[in-house]
């Protein structure tokens, strides 16, 4: 991009990570609102066909002696995680779902959250038209279909690599869930963006970047 009035240009950049960790919270409040919603409707209708189907459960002793939940059928089973690779070889059409789930709700979520945070490439050159800065070679009609051409692809590829690592995770038997693990490192790095950036601005820290 250009500056209209100095002509400088420089670079914006678009991250591969565009949505952060967005996708993966939408989709774990997802789970947790449909858990909640089957296991409220299962303790009452258990007999009920569509309850049924939306998720099966058993109670179980988890650790510390207190007892626990667990889904074992219905969409609420076939959402959850497998436990261990054990259920993974046992069950493959489980595992394959699960899967299938994570990446695309989190490339949905990611794509959805664009146009909803202000992030999208309309939206993005809005902001650069009040900069007054243009896409060299391009005319101003043309920036919002090209800005096109990459947000909405880094948004989606981002969400599927953030529902790829917390599955990888989840997978590999991490300490607590892929998910949490996921969130308090993206937000840790975060914060720590923002205190780089500031430090920079400063003159301190600007050979890290």
């Amino acid at each position: 991009v250009s500056t209209q009035s100095t002509g400088s240009t420089g670079s914006y950049p678009i991250k591969l990570f565009y949505t952060s960790n967005i996708p993966i919270i939408l989709q774990t409040a997802l789970v947790s609102n449909l858990y909640f919603l089957s296991q409220l409707l299962y303790r009452r209708f258990s007999g009920n066909f569509l309850v049924r189907l939306l998720g099966q459960w058993r109670d179980s002793e988890g650790p510390g002696g207190q007892g626990q939940s667990i889904p074992v059928g219905g969409l609420a089973y076939y959402v959850s995680p497998p436990q261990n690779f054990s259920e993974v070889l046992s069950d493959p059409f489980h595992t394959i779902f699960y899967l299938t789930f994570i990446l695309t709700a989190c490339a949905l979520f990611s794509k959805t959250w664009i146009e909803v945070s202000g992030s999208s490439a309309r939206d993005v050159a809005k902001q650069l038209r009040d900069q007054q800065m243009v896409l060299k070679g391009h005319r101003e009609a043309s920036l919002v279909k090209e800005l096109n051409r990459y947000i909405p692809t880094a948004a989606a590829f981002g969400g599927l690599c953030i529902g790829a690592l917390s599955v990888i995770a989840d997978f590999m038997g991490a300490i607590g869930s892929g998910t949490g693990i996921l969130l308090a490192v993206t937000i840790i790095y975060q914060y720590f963006e923002i205190f780089a950036k500031e430090q920079q601005e400063l003159g301190g820290l600007g050979f890290l970047f």
